[in-house]
């Protein structure tokens, strides 16, 4: 049986690596490491059918609305973002990927995938429930502590600034 420990350490070392990798396309593509995340959540958002705001964006991402609206910016003037009006309250401002940011989010994410699909053929259904519900549980808890040190730190739950 494996021990906590053991767990800990690896996925550490899964998010040491993927930061590694993160930065590496970022810096490959002249993109902020800020503006990778707001791609990769605005893109989850579409996925889900939930159209992210602004604000939104910016409660995800822990930044302030300032910083949200730099971030926006750029991505608007590189063409991967639009900021439009929702389609069912106009009043609303929805965020958009064109489809230069959804290739370029299958140029991100499309060699993980398959290297994350090889590695994991061998795991049976039963393995993979198990894995499923130790990730989500993992990401809860580290939001649930997230927000436990942000109180700590006065109420904020803004992330440092990157780069």
């Amino acid at each position: 049986m494996v021990d906590n420990a053991t767990l800990v350490r690896l996925l550490r070392q899964l998010l040491v690596e993927s930061d590694h990798f993160v930065g590496m396309f970022g810096d490959a593509h002249g993109m902020h490491r800020t503006d990778l995340n707001a791609l990769a959540l605005i893109m989850d958002a579409r996925w889900r059918g939930e159209p992210l705001s602004p604000g939104k964006l910016a409660e995800a991402m822990h930044l302030s609305a300032s910083a949200t609206t730099s971030v926006l910016d750029r991505l608007e003037a590189s063409g991967h973002v639009e900021r439009a009006r929702s389609t069912r309250d106009r009043r609303k401002v929805e965020l958009r990927m064109s489809d230069k940011a959804m290739e370029f989010g299958k140029l991100f994410f499309a060699p993980l995938s398959t290297a994350y699909s090889a590695a994991w053929e061998g795991f049976t259904d039963v393995e993979r429930d198990a894995i499923a519900r130790f990730l989500a549980a993992s990401v809860h808890a580290t939001v649930a502590v997230r927000g436990e040190f942000a109180q700590r730190r006065g109420g904020t739950t803004q992330s440092p600034p990157h780069r």
